[in-house]
């Protein structure tokens, strides 16, 4: 809900006692946005649920609140339609105001978070000694982008890389190097990434098929947990190999984080194995200590368990998600916790969340939440994957399609006639590949799959990463054109004539109200939307509104109005984590 929003609802429920009485304070006036401007532009509900508790007919209902209702300053006199609806539109002057008063706040009218929290965002996730593939494109990104939009409203944010770097594969593949290429386990830098992951397929395959090597695997994780110094040289080796990778894909991407693996939390995983048999909640089930939880049942339709240490001693994937859980909440003090991973991982959050609760570890005041996302798909409607059936690498598709930009780039100059730098194409081309790679992801709601297609992320038209782009230069384009300095246009008034320069202003109006709705639902699409259907309201101004060659003082209060809607998309698409150009 945005400023103007508040305002009207805080009058409306006071109309609604003033015509009601107190036993009607804090009744919802059911305020939404209309869904056609001949409505006006909101629109409140409140009669129709009245109406049966007040034993009269919805109209007079709406009647009696507006007779009470006092938003002069902000409206035009409210409209009772069809059958009860209040309808409000509101004043040329009141946007005029709201519009000058943001074009003098860097935040564009978006408020700070009132009480910021400490919030934690486990995302990305990538295996060690595996390559990042596009399966981990989704959790990244999406990751990234609520990640910045609470830093923006003021939360204080721990961005968790929470990689699997410890267990069964290490012994694995540190047995396998032993074997065939011990000068690995040694030196630095002795292999490259794609040897790495081929030494880990062999490893993988030995081990699923020789018993004696599957022993051998295992004695070297217990060294490791034990710490010989020869298997933790080798661990940290393949680590560093691994985490040199990744950087290289975030640094593409533009992301930022801590890198927090399961083996940061080995040590504390016997803690709640002891703390959860202390609560009563472990039983031993074939060997295993497990906890029985409710609501799940395997095949046969018996209580399913979720096993926390195995027969042979071992720990799993919920017992280290348990430990960082206790410790997430216990040392880093966080109030929210969220987890971006595929929609595939539901029922293994709602396991282990069940045990933490069950187990007295979540405050009142702390709270879980499980991000899932949709697969990527190819246009075949199967999961995205290369002609012989593997994964796509992440590099090798972000590395598609700034080639692809870079090419559309020197097609489109070559129409034009128009001349640029080596330097400027490949800027571009990076920016704009990188971008509609992003947008493309974003754009969908993340709990639905969604189809990969470099021709439609790359479109200028519609909605991509590319079109709004393009909106952001045609703004700075006119800039140029005047030889305008928007940062010297100061505290200029806006004044609103046309229908589509109302529109616009209305609708740049919206973005704390946005801004929150995403806060709150993690939808990062609702921004998306939001960044596309302003890029039109612009265009559609644009087409029909003189800028440059108007008179003043219309001249100058639409320039005002080119420098909010650039300044907008700017922010929002920073908080999507996309870069601007000026120049495309």
């Amino acid at each position: 809900m945005n400023a103007t929003q508040e305002k009207l609802k805080v009058q409306l429920e006071q109309a609604i006692v003033a015509a009601f009485g107190p036993d009607f304070a804090g009744v919802d006036p059911i305020l939404v946005s209309a869904s056609n401007p001949k409505f006006g532009d909101y629109q409140a509900n409140v009669a129709l649920s009245l109406s049966k508790k007040k034993g009269l007919q919805p109209r007079a209902i709406a009647g009696a609140i507006v007779d009470k209702l006092d938003v002069s300053e902000i409206c035009e006199p409210p409209e009772i339609a069809g059958p009860g609806f209040i309808n409000l539109k509101l004043k040329t002057p009141y946007l005029e105001a709201q519009l000058n008063a943001i074009q003098a706040d860097p935040r564009l009218g978006v408020p700070a978070a009132k009480t910021p929290k400490r919030e934690i965002v486990d995302f990305s996730s990538p295996n060690i000694a595996k390559e990042m593939h596009v399966g981990h494109l989704r959790s990244t990104i999406i990751g990234d982008s609520i990640a910045r939009i609470l830093e923006f409203l003021g939360h204080d944010v721990l961005r968790l890389n929470h990689v699997g770097d410890w267990g069964t594969q290490f012994g694995m593949l540190i047995a396998y190097l032993r074997e065939v290429y011990p000068d690995a386990l040694t030196t630095a830098n002795a292999l490259d990434i794609g040897d790495l992951v081929s030494f880990y397929r062999k490893a993988k395959l030995r081990f699923d098929e020789d018993a004696a090597f599957q022993e051998t695997a295992r004695q070297e994780v217990v060294r490791l947990q034990a710490g010989a110094e020869d298997t933790l040289h080798a661990w940290k080796l393949l680590c560093e190999q691994s985490r040199r990778e990744f950087q290289i894909i975030y640094e593409l991407l533009d992301i930022k984080l801590i890198e927090r693996g399961e083996s940061f939390y080995n040590p504390l995983l016997s803690g709640v194995v002891e703390d959860l048999d202390k609560s009563g909640l472990l039983v031993e089930n074939q060997g295993a200590k497990c906890v029985f939880l409710e609501g799940f049942t395997n095949r046969e339709g018996e209580p399913l368990p979720l096993i926390v240490q195995k027969s042979d001693g071992g720990y799993n994937y919920a017992t280290t998600d348990l430990a960082s859980l206790r410790y997430r909440i216990q040392q880093d003090e966080a109030k929210r916790i969220i987890y971006v991973t595929d929609a595939g991982q539901g029922n293994h959050f709602a396991q282990f969340f069940q045990v933490a609760r069950k187990a007295g570890w979540i405050p009142d005041d702390v709270e879980l939440v499980h991000v899932p996302f949709g697969l990527v798909l190819g246009e075949d409607g199967r999961r995205y994957r290369t002609r012989s059936g593997d994964s796509v690498r992440l590099r090798d598709l972000l590395d598609e399609a700034v080639s692809r930009a870079h090419a559309d780039l020197k097609s489109r100059l070559q129409k034009e006639e128009r001349q640029e730098t080596e330097e400027f194409i490949n800027e571009v081309a990076r920016v704009v590949g990188i971008s509609a790679v992003k947008y493309a992801d974003l754009s969908q709601n993340r709990t639905s799959n969604y189809i990969f297609s470099y021709d439609k992320m790359l479109d200028l038209k519609g909605n991509t990463a590319p079109y709004m782009l393009y909106v952001y230069a045609r703004i700075h384009g006119i800039s140029r054109k005047g030889n305008i300095n928007f940062k010297e246009l100061g505290n200029n008034a806006v004044l609103l004539q046309h229908e589509t320069e109302l529109a616009l202003a209305k609708y740049l109006l919206q973005l704390d109200e946005v801004i929150s709705s995403v806060e709150q639902d993690l939808l990062p699409n609702r921004l998306c939307e939001y960044l596309f259907e302003l890029s039109q309201k612009f265009n559609q101004f644009y087409d029909r509104c003189p800028i440059l060659q108007a008179e003043e003082p219309q001249r100058t209060s639409r320039l005002v109005l080119c420098d909010l809607t650039a300044r907008t998309l700017k922010l929002g698409l920073s908080l999507l984590g996309i870069q601007v150009l000026e120049r495309m």
